[in-house]
């Protein structure tokens, strides 16, 4: 059972990441949006964290840095939920978009990446799960460095 408390452990440790990553992009423009927030407690509930537990990343005054995620699946799936909160508050600020260009020079690919998927995005509603995973796979041949 270590072991598997050790797994639990890096796995929450992943979906805290996953947070903290959004909640960088959510104030980099110096202020959070009530829609930003709602959108992370969504996103968390989906990660399984507890509201409290999403609270408290809130919550806390540390600057968050992204942290990459380790594999292409789990970087695009961190940049799809990046896109849905560029445009939580219906505004694409400048300072999102920079900072998700950013995020996609740190995964190793070309900045591109994210105008093509807001582009994608903007089309109304975010990919479902079956255009998203021939996205993922678009990106990898399209936009890799």
């Amino acid at each position: 059972t270590a072991m598997m408390g050790f797994f639990e452990h890096q796995y929450l440790s992943y979906k805290k990441n996953h947070i903290k990553n959004l909640l960088a992009l959510a104030k980099s423009d110096g202020h959070m949006h009530p829609k930003e927030e709602a959108l992370l407690y969504k996103i968390g509930t989906k990660y399984g964290l507890k509201q409290r537990q999403v609270k408290l990343l809130i919550d806390a005054d540390e600057k968050f840095d992204v942290n990459v995620p380790d594999n292409h699946n789990d970087r695009m799936n961190l940049l799809y939920d990046l896109i849905l909160m560029v445009y939580a508050d219906d505004v694409i600020d400048p300072h999102e978009i920079e900072f998700c260009e950013d995020a996609v020079k740190q995964f190793g690919m070309k900045k591109e990446l994210v105008s093509w998927l807001l582009k994608e995005f903007d089309r109304g509603t975010p990919p479902p799960p079956d255009e998203w995973e021939d996205m993922k796979r678009e990106a990898l041949e399209s936009f890799m460095i």
